[in-house]
């Protein structure tokens, strides 16, 4: 061959070469760049909407922290990478309200409703709350003896009375059987109470005799009795014919397509949770002599739902 020949031959090959090394480069600058646009893919943002409720939720003083919820939070979020979470503290009414706007919300410690099944995506059971009942202070026991029977209160025949009004939160909800009792009552019978501690002042009035029985979870009485310096012995609880021992607390999200995987999601972690762990922060907060009883059906519940 001869040699100008031969240095053609050469220089065709390097070019060659170089070609198909810079369209490798090219190629490799192009998906580089295309999974990096993918990984930089801005993630959907759930809020979590939080509300002081003791003791599943503790947002302030000695215990914060210490709710079931504030425990189980991390969990659920630690699960689901595929978003960004914010944190936004809400009162009552603006978390309702934005659970019925078009946005990617969810609440953490909802009871269920069929009217709130309406608008609301909830998940399966989350945990398990002791049922609401009534309390007074020792000495108005004597307004609860003419409506218990075997030691529960029967809240209808109270109610239809008109003998004694009952303090209640306004617009939360105590669990289906409760809220079509208190819509049925008769006007006036209630004593409804709005505001951020609507059932500390209720608590208040109470201990002035302004007011003689109140409607909710013994051990969230408990606690915020407490924080108004009202010892457990002044008061008494008296659980309400018809609703049995426990409900249960869901995850509840908007309805919306968002909100919706989202529930799909959260339900399969929830069926992963360490349940032994996170009943017995719930539990902490009982009587001790509901104490066992409350972690044995708990424990049964949720073994129930896991093979469902």
């Amino acid at each position: 061959m001869k040699p100008g020949r031969s240095k053609l031959k050469r220089l065709l090959s390097s070019a060659l070469d170089y070609a198909r090394g810079g369209w490798a480069l090219a190629m490799l600058v192009f998906l580089s760049g295309l999974s990096s646009s993918v990984s930089a893919y801005p993630k959907e943002t759930l809020i979590w909407l939080l509300r002081d409720l003791p003791p599943t939720m503790i947002l302030e003083g000695p215990k914060k922290g210490q709710g079931i919820i504030d425990q189980m939070l991390p969990l659920l979020i630690a699960g689901m990478p595929q978003y960004e979470h914010t944190l936004m503290r809400v009162n009552r009414a603006r978390g309702m309200q934005m659970l019925h706007e078009e946005s990617f919300t969810c609440d953490p410690s909802l009871v269920w409703t069929r009217e709130r099944e309406q608008w609301i995506t909830f998940s399966i059971p989350a945990f398990r709350a002791v049922s609401n009942g009534l309390v007074v202070r020792k000495e108005d026991r004597r307004v609860l003896e003419p409506f218990l029977v075997d030691g529960e209160v029967d809240l209808a025949a109270m109610l239809a009375s008109g003998r004694k009004k009952v303090g209640v939160v306004a617009e939360r909800s105590y669990g289906q059987f409760l809220d079509t009792l208190l819509k049925q009552a008769p006007p006036n019978a209630l004593t409804p109470h709005y505001g951020n501690d609507a059932l500390g002042s209720l608590l208040q009035m109470q201990r002035l005799g302004r007011l003689q029985v109140v409607l909710g979870y013994w051990p969230e009485i408990r606690y915020q009795a407490n924080q108004e310096h009202i010892a457990d012995d002044q008061l008494e609880f008296y659980p309400v014919r018809g609703t049995g021992k426990y409900l249960s607390g869901h995850i509840g999200c908007s309805h919306s397509p968002q909100g919706r995987q989202a529930i799909t999601e959260i339900n399969q972690l929830l069926r992963t949770l360490p349940r032994q762990r996170l009943d017995q922060l719930y539990a902490d907060w009982l009587d001790p002599e509901r104490r066992s009883d409350y972690l044995k059906e708990t424990k049964a519940f949720f073994e129930h739902q896991a093979q469902q």
